[in-house]
């Protein structure tokens, strides 16, 4: 199927979505359009604020009229993927413009704040999607494990470097440094509950 076929899918998923209950969200994968209801704990959500505020306070000095966001699609047509990263660096100005998705080519970097749900998809889908994208800096943050990965150098759809962290460190993140220390693990079970 068509880029523009699956597109036109989305956005009727997407005007769908907004008479469900909850939060849902739409994405364009390697099997087409994706309709899934979004549950962020707390501690994802604080992730993606605590990481948001430091790089747009860094973004002023470095990138001047771009921003860290937490919420827009990201598209890219050629390669037939819209994803939605749960932080993003980009133009602030592309905000103002018509329609729901970012042109790939505008984004800088992107975080993923790995879900207990679903892990292969930040670690296996996304990871070969951003590169191809043309996106230059991809951090994964894991809460379940407390381990930061930031690759860079995206060539041939994917990355060729990888540098390992843990919550705590001082992780430098393309020409900014994010600061782990607040960051919270996810809970786990107590014990006989599932």
């Amino acid at each position: 199927m068509d880029y523009a076929k699956m597109r036109a899918i989305a956005e009727e998923l997407g005007a769908y979505a907004e008479r469900l209950e909850g939060t849902w969200n739409v994405e364009i994968g390697p099997s087409g359009p994706i309709l899934a209801m979004m549950c962020p704990s707390k501690r994802h959500e604080g992730t993606v604020h605590r990481i948001c505020r430091q790089l747009n306070k860094q973004l002023l000095v470095t990138h001047p009229g771009y921003i860290c966001a937490n919420g827009p699609e990201i598209e890219h047509p050629s390669i037939g993927r819209m994803r939605r990263p749960d932080a993003l660096v980009i133009p602030e100005a592309v905000l103002d413009e018509e329609g729901i998705a970012v042109d790939a080519t505008q984004v800088l970097a992107v975080t993923e704040i790995v879900s207990p749900s679903n892990p292969n998809n930040d670690y296996g889908e996304k990871l070969t999607e951003y590169p191809a994208m043309g996106i230059e800096h991809y951090m994964i943050v894991d809460p379940r494990t407390g381990t930061i990965e930031v690759h860079s150098e995206p060539c041939a759809g994917r990355y060729g470097s990888k540098a390992p962290y843990i919550f705590g460190d001082e992780v430098p993140f393309g020409p900014w440094t994010v600061e782990t220390s607040a960051f919270r693990r996810y809970e786990k079970p107590v014990r006989g509950e599932r």
